[in-house]
């Protein structure tokens, strides 16, 4: 016991070296300046994305035929929607980093999963090869038991600990 009481002591001395570097302070510090500015420009992006939205519903419904979407049209809403709500996801995940310093893959894992999603909802089946098609599939399949996987860990982890 002794010897790894003094293994823990030496670790937490080497981390509180490398915290005190006077250089890795401050690129930590630029850093974190570089994620607030990322922040910001998202915040700006996900206005622009909600303007850009609404103006092309409305200049798609005060053209002929007055009033009227096409399927191509609604789908075409959907997939700027869902673009827009990846961009909330991205500036979640920025927010997430900025007060923890730490990268949620549960949210990251989420983030992924609506852009596949985004991407599904606006493919064009009559253009694609089965491969493609197989490709997205797959890729869909995998992030989801990715997602369920770690949600269920994280479920295991509160109900062990709570």
């Amino acid at each position: 016991m002794a010897v790894n009481t003094e293994n823990k002591k030496d670790k937490l001395m080497e981390k509180a070296d490398h915290t005190q570097d006077p250089l890795l302070i401050k690129l930590q510090y630029i850093i974190r300046l570089s994620v607030r500015l990322l922040a910001v420009i998202m915040t700006l992006i996900i206005l622009w994305g909600v303007f850009d939205v609404a103006y092309v519903i409305y200049k798609r419904l005060v053209e002929p035929p007055f009033m009227l979407l096409t399927i191509s049209d609604i789908l075409a809403t959907f997939g700027a929607f869902i673009a827009v709500m990846i961009a909330i996801e991205i500036f979640e995940n920025i927010i997430v980093y900025l007060r923890e310093d730490v990268i949620h893959v549960e949210i990251v894992m989420a983030t992924a999963l609506m852009a596949i999603a985004r991407k599904v909802i606006v493919l064009d089946y009559n253009e694609l090869s089965p491969e493609y098609v197989y490709a997205t599939a797959a890729v869909t399949l995998a992030m989801s038991i990715g997602y369920w996987l770690i949600v269920r860990n994280k479920k295991q982890k509160r109900i062990i600990s709570g």
